[in-house]
């Protein structure tokens, strides 16, 4: 994934944050999702604020970068789209988006030349207030556990960016991490399977000759379902080797064992 340029990317907007170390956290998360613009609205324990740099584990490119405005609307000022964040019903007639619709219209709109997006986020103890969220052209409201919905602020910020950042991601759902050894070749299992077949064969495995060609195709999707690596099928070689130089030595292994008791 191609890092968005910054026109593209929405801002954040913390109205009234009271700790700077929650304001630290805050930047970690954008940071962690590709955000970098942070706009403070009367932080309480005033800006710039060394908690916040302590607390961000090295997002100073966020905390550095945060302006500070007396507010909301000052905030606002320059942005096309605005969103709100609220867990609460409110008494107005608006439109409400989850986190992950909210990113993908953001994204959408960005690309396509809409202008510029923010979010607003409340303060720690009551979150936004009406008159800040009618200043939002749209309510964001994440689909929570409705008898407990209380998230922190950084918690709530992520939910957020999170969203925006795998909007755009195409990293995919599922891969095999092989380190340094390549997922072995159909030729490599097949030789394994020949090998292990002829092994299962002499040690009379197959009670019925009829039953055989079943149980190997069992065997086989086994393996094949495991996506071994070629170093996993030189493994399995090996284990061969073994069992069999341990077969070879069973005898003298018993004989010795019954003479030491």
């Amino acid at each position: 994934m191609t890092d968005p340029a910054a026109d593209e990317k929405p801002v954040v907007i913390l109205i009234a944050p009271q700790l700077g170390e929650n304001i630290g956290m805050v930047a970690r998360a954008m940071l962690n999702c590709g955000l970098t613009e942070l706009r403070l609205v009367r932080p309480r324990d005033g800006w710039p604020s060394e908690k916040a740099r302590e607390t961000s584990a090295g997002a100073l490119e966020v905390i550095d970068g945060a302006q500070v405005f007396e507010t909301t609307r000052d905030a606002l000022a320059d942005l096309t789209r605005v969103y709100a964040t609220t867990a609460r019903p409110r008494e107005m007639v608006t439109r409400v988006l989850t986190p992950a619709a909210a990113a993908r219209e953001m994204r959408a709109e960005a690309s396509g030349g809409g202008g510029k997006a923010g979010v607003l986020f409340g303060g720690e103890r009551s979150g936004l207030d009406n008159e800040d969220i009618s200043l939002a052209d749209t309510i964001i409201t994440a689909p929570l556990n409705p008898g407990f919905t209380s998230l922190n602020l950084a918690q709530a910020v992520l939910m957020l960016a999170y969203e925006w950042w795998i909007a755009g991601d195409e990293t995919p759902a599922e891969r095999l991490e092989t380190n340094l050894s390549e997922v072995a070749t159909k030729e490599s299992l097949d030789n394994f399977l020949i090998r292990l077949e002829e092994q299962l064969d002499e040690g009379g495995f197959f009670r019925s000759a009829p039953m055989k060609p079943t149980v190997m195709r069992n065997i086989r999707s086994l393996f094949q379902r495991a996506r071994p690596t070629e170093q996993e099928i030189s493994t399995l070689h090996g284990i061969i080797v073994a069992i069999r130089r341990a077969e070879r030595n069973a005898p003298r292994y018993d004989r010795r064992r019954r003479e030491e008791s």
